[in-house]
């Protein structure tokens, strides 16, 4: 119990997978407008992420690693996360339609997220069991879910801001996470 609480504290905040891993990024910075679009992106990301993190789990301990197919992982990681996506994105359409289209293009580039795909990878590469693999998944996800919100809230500020003409749009975006990502690099050492 206290490894999983290890993986899941040092997944989201120590190596937060945008602020210190920087995966991911096209996401964050494209969708974190409003805080609405980001708890929807975050919420499909966080399911994404945990279901891509048990079914790549299993695959690569059941089907790769036994037969000698290591070598196909990254290949089978991606089709596991571009069908978990397609769910995703016909739950979404049917389900809640203003977020689909909020979402945009987005939401399919989730199948290329390489945050998705880091997860999955660094769960074989660090030998987890299937449950720390989900509890990777559960945490990493969690750690994007709040930088995506605290962006996106800062982003919302900043709308209302007296800012130079030059910082405008995408330079205050890129300084404000700079600024968080060193923040976050506050919690390096906890674990």
């Amino acid at each position: 119990m206290r490894e999983l609480l290890i993986i899941a504290i040092g997944s989201a905040l120590v190596n937060n997978v945008v602020l210190s891993q920087f995966l991911g990024i096209c996401s964050f910075l494209g969708v974190s407008n409003t805080i609405d679009t980001a708890k929807g992106m975050s919420g499909a990301v966080v399911f994404v992420m945990t279901l891509a993190s048990l079914v790549a789990s299993i695959i690569y301990k059941f089907v790769l690693d036994p037969f000698g197919l290591d070598y196909l992982k990254t290949i089978v990681f991606i089709l596991v996360i571009a069908a978990l996506v397609q769910l995703v994105e016909m739950f979404m359409k049917k389900s809640m339609p203003a977020m689909y289209q909020a979402l945009g293009i987005y939401l399919p580039l989730i199948t290329t997220n390489c945050a998705v795909l880091g997860v999955a990878i660094n769960n074989v590469q660090d030998s987890n069991s299937i449950l720390a693999s989900t509890v990777n998944g559960i945490a990493t996800g969690l750690g994007y879910t709040l930088a995506m919100i605290l962006m996106a809230g800062l982003r919302e500020k900043m709308e209302y801001n007296d800012i130079p003409k030059s910082f405008r749009g995408m330079p205050m975006v890129l300084l404000t996470a700079m600024l968080m990502s060193l923040a976050f690099f506050g919690f390096s050492g906890i674990i």
